[in-house]
């Protein structure tokens, strides 16, 4: 395998990493804003025993891109996942359709409440009228009285 090469992919580090860094400083600097060193992130790393070996890389990436049981389990999860959804679809459809149901028994409620009021003031009403009628007939009643009790005192005082 290249130096350049891993797990199939290959890389191109610049040769000289100033010319990014000068231009970048530079365009930094007309920005006002922090210049960032890109050379720090190109340059090789300080130890490279640290660092794990191409075989590591390919050997992880095999494994990965062969294991079929991951894809299984991918598609597991998917379904796992689908099936929650379908469960909260079909939980928040019965939710709708219990909140529908209650405020359509509100509404019901509602009705047969005015109803009963519209008749209850009906009566009131029928009532009220009943009473007035009454009440004018006692009054009618009490003048004719109050006149024939005039009537009479006139009769008694001219005995």
């Amino acid at each position: 395998m290249q130096p350049g090469e891993v797990a199939g992919l290959q890389y191109m580090a610049p040769m000289d990493p100033n010319p990014y860094t000068a231009h970048f400083n530079f365009s930094m600097m007309q920005n006002n804003m922090p210049a960032f060193h890109f050379s720090r992130l190109l340059r090789p790393p300080p130890n490279p025993q640290n660092l794990p070996s191409v075989h590591d890389f390919t050997a992880q990436s095999s494994c990965l891109s062969n294991n079929s049981t991951s894809d299984e389990a991918d598609e597991q999860q998917l379904r796992i996942i689908d099936e929650r959804k379908q469960r909260r679809m079909i939980s928040n459809r019965e939710s709708a359709r219990r909140s529908r149901m209650r405020k359509q028994k509100h509404l019901d409620e509602l009705w047969s409440q005015v109803i009963r009021l519209r008749t209850e003031n009906r009566q009131l009403i029928d009532k009220l009228n009943h009473v007035s009628e009454c009440h004018d007939q006692v009054l009618q009643e009490n003048a004719r009285l109050r006149e024939e009790a005039s009537d009479l005192r006139q009769m008694l005082s001219g005995l």
